[in-house]
């Protein structure tokens, strides 16, 4: 279903929503939207709401000492900039951000902008999406399109995670710890996908075990497979730099407590020990290529082996049938047969074909074209 924001002309995507008042408070849904608040009243009681716009967030937002707000789209490009502007956030902070590769951070004091990649492989095809995150003093607002649900997990629990937030943290450091569970849930989902790829490389090691496996499907699979590699490394380092960011709280909307910006530096381990995995898959899938080579080249002299064999034997063969009939056609000449007996022709054409096939034997077999050993 997608429905009109109050902004004009903006399109919202989402997979269910529902808004249960009662007493005041917002009651948790179905927890299968992907488009929520979550946040933490004046009165200190956190709350988790479904929307079907972002009008439908703002007399809640008002009431908030802190907030998460989430907004699927249905293009980022498109019309994140109108619902982060619907919001209170600068104009162009996610055009700007949007202009970065895979990953970005953006810092304009009073607030913060942060592009990093949620990763989706489907048989060996890497789609990459973008996944926006907005700060500012009260507020966080994440912005994905429609191929991007791994946040609608976390929305199930955020209540509960709001609610062990020590109260007496500042603001600041409590949506610094937002942001690092928010982080923390969409690497540990791009992690997963290392298993696609893993899955994957198993069903291709069945093939390479066979050496009459098809080839031509053989290599294109191992194309897609090394590609996927790269492109999931690629990713893994673009996620790395934004932790890196982070990491020493430079941003004045990034807490300075080292308690809290311990958390990041966990982040950047948690990512380099990811990269460090991929990176021993991509060993041993050029390990892969290797085997795959030398089934090729086995294959090949295997074939080499056996086209010598039957020359060989084709020459021996020939030396058999031609020296007799060339030797029978001179014997054949009027003058000649006149003047020879037969038993001198006969014993003749035996002996020199005898000598002939000998002869072409030693060579072939001087030569090593009888054998069929591969190297």
């Amino acid at each position: 279903m997608t429905r009109k924001n109050g902004v004009k002309g903006l399109a919202i995507s989402h997979n269910s929503a529902s808004v249960n008042e009662s007493h005041g408070k917002t009651a948790p849904g179905d927890g299968e939207s992907t488009t929520f608040l979550v946040g933490t009243g004046k009165d200190g009681i956190a709350f988790y709401m479904e929307g079907n716009n972002v009008d439908d967030f703002l007399p809640k937002l008002k009431k908030c000492r802190y907030s998460w707000v989430n907004i699927q789209v249905e293009d980022v490009a498109r019309d994140g900039p109108k619902i982060s502007q619907s919001l209170g956030f600068s104009p162009n902070l996610v055009t700007n951000l949007l202009k970065k590769k895979v990953s970005g951070y953006e810092d304009i004091i009073s607030e913060l902008a942060l592009l990093v990649p949620a990763i989706r492989i489907i048989e060996l095809d890497v789609h990459i999406s973008p996944l926006v995150i907005l700060i500012k003093k009260d507020m966080i607002l994440s912005i994905h399109g429609p191929e991007v649900t791994r946040l609608v997990k976390f929305s199930r629990y955020a209540v509960t995670y709001f609610k062990k937030i020590p109260g007496n943290l500042k603001v600041i450091d409590k949506l610094s710890l937002i942001l690092f569970r928010i982080l923390d849930e969409n690497d540990s989902r791009n992690f997963d996908n290392i298993r696609l790829i893993q899955e994957q490389g198993e069903t291709i090691s069945k093939f390479l075990i066979k050496p009459t496996g098809p080839r031509e499907r053989i290599g294109m699979d191992m194309y897609k497979l090394k590609r996927a590699l790269i492109q999931y490394l690629d990713t893994l380092w673009a996620s790395l730099d934004v932790a890196q960011y982070l990491r020493y709280g430079d941003a004045e909307m990034i807490s300075d407590d080292a308690n809290v910006l311990q958390k990041f530096g966990i982040l950047g381990r948690d990512l380099t020990r990811q990269i460090s995995i991929s990176e021993q898959m991509s060993t041993v899938l050029a390990s892969g290529l290797e085997v795959l080579q030398s089934i090729y080249n086995n294959q090949l002299q295997i074939l080499n082996n056996r086209m010598a064999l039957v020359v060989a034997w084709l020459t021996i063969l020939g030396t058999a049938v031609l020296v007799p009939n060339t030797l029978a056609t001179i014997f054949g000449i009027s003058y000649i047969s006149e003047h020879l007996n037969l038993h001198i022709v006969v014993w003749t054409l035996v002996i020199s074909t005898l000598v002939a096939v000998m002869a072409s034997y030693w060579f072939v077999r001087k030569h090593n074209l009888l054998t069929t050993k591969v190297d």
